[in-house]
């Protein structure tokens, strides 16, 4: 089946492709690729960009796992950078705290901000441009504006209580002047652009080498006036969170001076032909391959990929493989994951057994090995069926429209409330430049709504530590120095051995499930890149929620409205409870590819519509 409508072209070309979530960011990819930078260059930059464009969505103090291939390596790494717990946060102390729940907001939930060494890692080991044209756009969008895309007016207006009555410096930055920064308007955060002049003048002052400047830069970060800005706010500010209480935060100078982003192997899993990446068991990635191994036994090719059977085994096979990731995922530095198990055949195969005609509403996780999942007690008390409507701190599941807004630019819903509670979400970016360097990555975290600003950074610090949780032996459970059981996970591809594809979305626990339709649809419908993202997607949320308050709804399954009657009326005889999403609000999907062709390689890209903001550039 051939898609009949795309809403833009794949963009095809031979010198450089750059997909992302904002098109400043894009375009400044790009710019980098033009100056002769690599992928790994342009992607840093627009990493950059992105925290100030999209400050709804990420900011400085976040987190960003990276995948990529380099060809001077010939393999393809993973770079970690989710920070971990702070050395003061033990489920000892959050008890003394009378809290069961790790808050969603505020400064208790903050882990070390990852996101800065991570890019650096990558530009320093990967990059071929100083750190001198690599910050740049970003200095000069933070400092002259940029202009204000609706969803971030939108989110704005609906912190406005939390931020007036208890995030004094958020609203000293977001509502300037005491007014509500309109849509299109230039918007200015100089103290973001400070930050990273100070990052920059610290580089240059070191003299020597690109890599001994980097170097500097990482310093001043992790051991110099950024540390020192997180310690203090941390220590002497107590801030409103989701516990509807005021607490300081666990997050130290020593936490970030002690930790630094690392590179490491992908997890794998040969599909048809390729050979797909992901990041390990700290991600959520190993859910996008256990689904695939699940797959494997359906005939996705003869099915209608908007059709009811198609979509119930991407959801059954999506339940079961979620199901694993509560039972067994987590930091594996701190704790056994049976990812042999987990991936294999014949423990698939018996998974595959549970999948029926009727849609299953019950979590149920395997037990790979022989080993016995061990579940939060709040997880394994739901009874089949049970509803609890989803809503917290972390990124949002469905967007919904706004007032007055196109039908193609939806606007998440954002629920607030005067203890804190609010969502964020995510960003994307592939690289993939005319040497065959490629690179996905997935900054998030720092959202403006996640904590109060610094004032002297700008920027609020990431919640990630809302993942953990406060119950002893599980593979989730908050430790001190601990990796959270992330989210974001970017994706990487080979295809007959040659590497292929970057692609990624935001969007929490959704994000291996819209990544993963686009995949099948590249893959087995034969839709090229820009039809696989505008295709009607779904998800499910029948499983826990990563974010605070760990909510789900048992055999939901949202459809954008584009899906007909005749497959929703289908799913729901099989048992599904469907629930319609607006036409355009499923994803946001983008990726950039390599391709040989009987005249020679061909770059090609693609970006998602929904939104309003992603957009794929090259030439």
């Amino acid at each position: 089946m051939l898609p009949t409508f795309t809403t833009r072209p794949e963009i095809r070309g031979t010198f450089g492709m750059v997909a992302s979530t904002h098109w400043l960011a894009s375009a400044v990819g790009m710019n980098m690729l033009e100056r002769g930078g690599n992928a790994f260059d342009a992607a840093v930059a627009a990493g950059f960009v992105l925290q100030v464009v999209e400050p709804h969505l990420n900011g400085p103090l976040g987190e960003v796992p990276i995948i990529l291939w380099s060809r001077k390596h010939g393999k393809i790494d993973v770079v970690c950078g989710p920070g971990v717990a702070p050395a003061a946060a033990t489920i000892e102390r959050f008890r003394s705290l009378d809290l069961d729940i790790v808050p969603g907001t505020g400064l208790l939930a903050a882990c070390v901000p990852g996101a800065f060494d991570a890019w650096m890692r990558l530009l320093r080991d990967y990059g071929t441009l100083p750190l001198t044209d690599i910050l740049t756009p970003a200095i000069e969008y933070a400092a002259a504006g940029y202009p204000l895309v609706p969803r971030i007016p939108n989110t704005i207006a609906t912190l406005r209580d939390l931020f007036t009555e208890h995030w004094p410096t958020s609203a000293a930055v977001y509502f300037p002047g005491g007014r509500l920064p309109q849509a299109g308007e230039l918007f200015r955060n100089p103290a973001i652009a400070d930050t990273y002049r100070r990052i920059v003048a610290a580089g240059e002052a070191a003299g020597g080498n690109r890599e001994s400047r980097i170097e500097a830069a990482r310093r001043a970060w992790s051991q110099g006036f950024v540390a020192d800005a997180v310690d203090r706010f941390c220590r002497t500010q107590e801030v409103m969170d989701t516990s509807g209480r005021r607490h300081h935060g666990l997050l130290s100078g020593q936490d970030m001076a002690r930790w630094e982003a690392t590179v490491e192997a992908p997890l794998t899993y040969d599909y048809h032909g390729y050979t797909v990446a992901k990041c390990g068991p700290w991600s959520q990635g190993p859910v996008f391959l256990q689904q695939l191994v699940l797959l494997k036994g359906f005939d996705l090719g003869a099915m209608d990929p908007t059709g009811p059977d198609f979509v119930h085994a991407v959801v059954e096979c999506a339940k079961l493989a979620f199901a694993d990731r509560e039972a067994w995922y987590g930091d594996p530095k701190f704790v056994e994951v049976p990812l042999g198990d987990l991936l294999d055949d014949a423990y698939s195969d018996s998974r595959r057994q549970l999948i029926g005609e009727a849609a299953s509403h019950e979590l149920r996780p395997g037990a790979p090995g022989g080993r016995q999942p061990k579940l939060a007690a709040a997880v394994a008390a739901r009874l089949p069926g049970d509803a609890i409507l989803r809503g917290g701190a972390g990124e949002p599941t469905t967007a919904r429209m706004g007032a007055g807004e196109q039908v193609m630019a939806p606007v998440a819903e954002l629920k607030v409330r005067r203890d804190g509670r609010a969502t964020g979400d995510t960003c994307h970016v592939d690289v993939v430049d005319r040497w065959g360097n490629m690179v996905a990555a997935t900054p998030s975290g720092g959202w403006l709504s996640s904590s109060p600003v610094i004032p002297e950074l700008g920027c609020g610090v990431t919640t990630r530590g809302q993942m953990f949780w406060l119950t002893e032996g599980l593979p989730g459970s908050l430790a001190p120095g601990k990796r959270p059981r992330t989210t974001l996970t970017p994706s990487f591809a080979l295809k007959d051995g040659e590497p292929y594809i970057a692609f990624g979305t935001p969007g929490g626990d959704q994000q291996d499930q819209w990544s993963l339709q686009m995949f099948l649809r590249h893959v087995h419908h034969g839709f090229n890149l820009q039809a696989s993202i505008d295709a009607p997607s779904f998800h499910t949320e029948h499983m826990p929620s990563s974010f605070w308050p760990r909510a789900a709804n048992p055999g939901v399954v949202v459809l954008e409205s584009r899906f007909d009657e005749a497959t929703c009326g289908a799913l729901r005889r099989r048992g599904h409870a469907v629930r319609m999403g607006e036409p355009w609000s499923e994803g946001r999907v983008s990726a950039c590819a390599r391709e040989q062709t009987t005249t020679g390689w061909v770059l090609k890209a693609g970006a998602n519509p929904r939104g309003m903001q992603g957009y794929a550039v090259g030439r």
